[in-house]
Order: C-alpha cells, then sequence, then structure tokens
C-alpha cells in the first residue's frame, strides 16, 4: 500500500510517500517539503502548494492520502493557513477518488513512538528507525508528513488495502464527481451564502 502524507502549512507543507508491506514494513518513496515565501499573495500561495501536490499524486499513485486534523492553537492566522492547505490536500484526493485519513498529531506520536506526547525529535528518530534511513528527514515538516503515513497505514487492519477507484468505496460527493466527470450527471451544486 502507498500512502501520501501532508503536514499542511502555508509557509512550509511537508509531504511523504511510503510503501507499506502486509507485514507493515515501511519504505521510503519520496519526501519533500513544498515551501510558499509569506510576502506571496494568499492565493497564489496556495496555488502552489496545490500544484504541488497534484504534481505528487500523480506521479507516484498513491492508494490513500494521511492529513494532520486541524486543531484548535492560540494562533488564529496560523489555524486558517492550515485549514486551507487541508481543504486543498482533501479535494486533490477527492478528484482522484482516494481514501483520506486524517489524523490528530496525538494518535500519529502514539503510532509512531508509542507515546502520544513524544516530542518532534523523537518522532523523527522513529521515522527514521521505521524506514531504515541514515538520517533524520528535515526540516522537522517532513518527517511529520512521513510519520503522517506511516501512522495511517498501520491503523488499517493487517493486510488490508483501501479498495481505491472502485464505486463501492467512493463517498456520494466522490460518485457524484465522477459522474460528473464521465458526462453523465450534472456537477454537485454550490451553495452561496446569504448574505
Amino acid at each position: 500500500m502507498r500512502v501520501l502524507g501532508i503536514d499542511p502549512g502555508l509557509t512550509r507543507c511537508g509531504v511523504g510517500i511510503v510503501d507499506v508491506s502486509a507485514t507493515r514494513q515501511a519504505t521510503l518513496v519520496h519526501v519533500s517539503v513544498i515551501q510558499t515565501p509569506p510576502d506571496t499573495p494568499l492565493a497564489e500561495r496556495l496555488m502552489a502548494i496545490a500544484a504541488g501536490i497534484e504534481l505528487l499524486l500523480d506521479e507516484h499513485r498513491p492508494d490513500s492520502v494521511a492529513v494532520e486534523r486541524v486543531f484548535a492553537q492560540h494562533n488564529v492566522r496560523t489555524v486558517m493557513g492550515t485549514a486551507q492547505v487541508s481543504g486543498i490536500a482533501l479535494l486533490a484526493a477527492a478528484r482522484r477518488s482516494l481514501e483520506v485519513g486524517l489524523h490528530t498529531p496525538t494518535e500519529v506520536k502514539a503510532a509512531i513512538t508509542g507515546y502520544g506526547q513524544a516530542d518532534k525529535k523523537q518522532v523523527g528518530t522513529m521515522v527514521a528507525k521505521v524506514l531504515r534511513l541514515n538520517a533524520v528527514p528535515r526540516p522537522a515538516d517532513a518527517a511529520d508528513a512521513l510519520a503522517l503515513a506511516i501512522c495511517h497505514a498501520w491503523r488499517l487492519p493487517l493486510g488490508s488495502a483501501p479498495a481505491t477507484g472502485s464505486v463501492s468505496s467512493l463517498t456520494p460527493a466522490q460518485l457524484a464527481w465522477r459522474a460528473a466527470e464521465q458526462g453523465t450527471a450534472r456537477r454537485p451544486a454550490t451553495h452561496r451564502l446569504a448574505r
């Protein structure tokens, strides 16, 4: 099973792809960070991140996508940027009928280190150990993306893989998009908020 992990962020969006066997052995496929300058307009930053995620999806064709679940922080601006990038990742996966897993930082830390309050150094060290790497992936966003991908694969029942692309595995929204792309139905309607 191949999983793309995404650690969403506007300035640095970590992306990591791993192959995980039925025996839970994980192998590194790709790791990088999509970066955007803070002084660039928001729309352009989001477009650059979307292009980077879509390129990885098309090039590496993962079976599923794992995204860090947005959680409340004191810095509302950071939360908004994280949520916007998460939305881009979810949309890109849905357009390809990919299963998506949302995982909290605590879930990821517990899956990788056995301790839900582990620090970033511990997570990075365990990611390197699990993937048999000589060094911890840098920056921390890259290691976090790989941890998300590994966590997602390990949380599935042993030997299972998502039924990618099969109609039974798609949500109603994905079925509607697929029908629209094939010209058999209209795209789902969008609704405007009343002013």
